[in-house]
């Protein structure tokens, strides 16, 4: 930009110059530089890094989709963000939709640090810096009254019990806000979680006329569903934030008790509420109807604060989440709890599931009194007799925490190809390093024990250990090759000092740095 600013300002200059000198009417002028294009498909701007300054600077608001092509949540996405686009292209053409396809648009994927996909940012007035995201919204309706309501008013303001009526029968659940003033204090908080709510009407009142008629007090935000009253929250100015109201709105969208499909499945992690208890039994069973009623009973307490959720243990589509919380069909029924942010999984103490024993295994967990359930195979007699040493729950603590050798661990599933594939590869770095003093090459079934580290990967994922580490562990993001491998482990299981060397001028820094925390098992199985 510095250089076409530099000509416009010499141009006039010039111009006077050649005259002077002869220069004829035939002199070529400088030719304005071409900004970069911006391809459209379906209403929606194609971004790229050549692009993506140009779009902030075009649009005032503008609203990115970071995907992946061949992604299955990234198709089923982009029917409705198409279909918003169209419909806000005509109706406020100020608003635009734009997607980036990160799969070759790393440099965008790493600025925006996009981590899940797809992802969804909003963009005001250029401001690179500052994105919103939009999460949860997967309808085209949801996107376009998200995006309303974040360059808008966020509710209807209501004057009567008729416009308070028309708000709350206008969709099967319904939020009315009742306050005393519409300014500061709580009400912003309503507000707020209104512009991330966007599947549902909002409204808000000051009126004593609906106060009157609902029989409320002010401050009181009240759920509707089907034009009755479900729930009633009390919020004082400070004593309610948008993080907790918005989880207990967003759970009035699902039903007590949601049943475990694919079609729920996206919902249900859509809702924020980090703690899941799970029901595994099968549907088809003589007492299924008495355990369920049960269930939902127990449900009605711990609404916002622990999810139920229902697998039928007779649908085999859902065997891959019976491996994960290692449900066999002698378990069931069985009730656990699953923490989403640590992935730590607890294990319900009674067999019977009733109403007590659900409501006492929430309580202890939810009073951190419940101690984590923790998983493992059995160590094998040959565990450490090949090259590569077969890891379980019961001695990875002692392997991979070994304070006189480096250990690098494969982390596996049984049935994925990619992991299948990669096992010869693994046993020949094993045979390349068997007799290495301190070195160790080690594989774990991650399916079959829990070992709970930060920062999980689809499998196979790779971890080492370095020498005397007794809470950190380097990540490899290299190349799944015998050579990459062997690369890494070098360099890895240098000592420190040398290790450490500055690289002579000109030359950068190889290999990972980057560590997580390791989160060790309190007591070894």
């Amino acid at each position: 930009m510095k250089t076409l600013w530099l000509s416009f300002l010499i141009l006039p200059f010039l111009s006077s110059l050649g005259a002077e000198d002869g220069i004829g009417p035939k002199e070529t002028k400088p030719k304005k530089a071409r900004l970069p294009k911006i391809k459209e498909e379906n209403n929606i701007l194609v971004l790229k890094k050549s692009n993506f300054d140009r779009a902030l600077k075009e649009t005032k608001y503008l609203l990115v989709e970071f995907y992946i092509s061949l992604s299955g949540p990234s198709q089923i996405l982009a029917e409705e963000f198409a279909k918003a686009a169209g419909q806000l292209k005509k109706e406020a053409p100020g608003i635009r939709f734009g997607k980036v396809d990160i799969t070759d648009q790393k440099d965008l994927k790493k600025e925006f640090n996009i981590q899940e996909f797809p992802t969804v940012k909003f963009f005001v007035d250029g401001d690179r810096k500052n994105p919103i995201d939009c999460k949860g919204v997967r309808e085209a309706s949801a996107f376009i009254t998200w995006v309303r309501r974040q360059i808008g008013p966020s509710t209807v303001v209501i004057n009567s019990t008729d416009q308070a009526e028309a708000v709350i029968n206008s969709e099967d659940l319904a939020v009315i806000g009742f306050f005393k003033e519409l300014h500061g204090g709580a009400v912003e908080v309503f507000y707020e979680t209104a512009r991330d709510v966007p599947e549902l009407p909002f409204g808000v009142t000051a009126s004593e006329e609906v106060f009157v008629s609902y029989g409320t007090r002010e401050n009181t935000i009240a759920v509707f569903k089907k034009g009755k009253p479900v729930h009633n929250e009390v919020s004082e100015d400070g004593k309610q934030n948008k993080v907790d109201l918005t989880r207990l709105i967003k759970t009035f969208t699902m039903d007590l008790v949601t049943e475990y499909n694919l079609e729920t499945s996206v919902k249900i992690f859509d809702v924020p509420v980090e703690n899941h208890i799970l029901l595994f039994t099968p549907k088809s069973s003589e007492t299924f109807n008495k355990t369920y009623e049960d269930y939902k009973s127990a449900a009605v307490e711990f609404r916002g604060k622990i999810m139920f959720i229902l697998v039928d243990t007779n649908e085999t589509r859902n065997g891959r989440i019976f491996e994960y919380f290692r449900i066999t069909e002698v378990d069931v029924p069985a009730v656990r709890i699953l923490n989403l942010t640590s992935d730590a999984k607890y294990k319900m103490p009674a067999d019977e599931v009733t109403v007590e024993n659900l409501r006492s295994f929430c309580h202890s967990y939810l009073s951190g009194k419940a101690k984590p359930h923790v998983s493992s195979e059995e160590i094998p007699e040959d565990w450490d007799k090949n090259p590569v040493k077969v890891l379980v729950g019961k001695n990875f603590n002692r392997v991979a925490f070994n304070k006189t050798k480096n250990v690098f661990v494969m982390f596996y599933a049984p049935w994925s190809h990619d992991c299948r594939k990669l096992l010869p590869i693994w046993d020949e770095l094993g045979k390349k390093y068997e007799h290495h003093g301190n070195i160790v090459i080690a594989k774990i079934d991650f399916t079959a024990n829990d070992i709970q580290l930060v920062m999980l990967d689809r499998y196979p994922f790779f971890r080492f250990f370095p020498v005397g580490s007794n809470n950190q562990v380097v990540v490899y993001d290299g190349e799944y090759t015998l050579e990459a491998f062997a690369e890494f482990l070098e360099k890895q299981s240098k000592p420190k000092a040398e290790a450490t060397k500055k690289p002579p001028s000109g030359e950068s820094k190889e290999g990972l740095t980057e560590e997580e925390t390791v989160i060790k098992q309190k007591e070894e199985l």
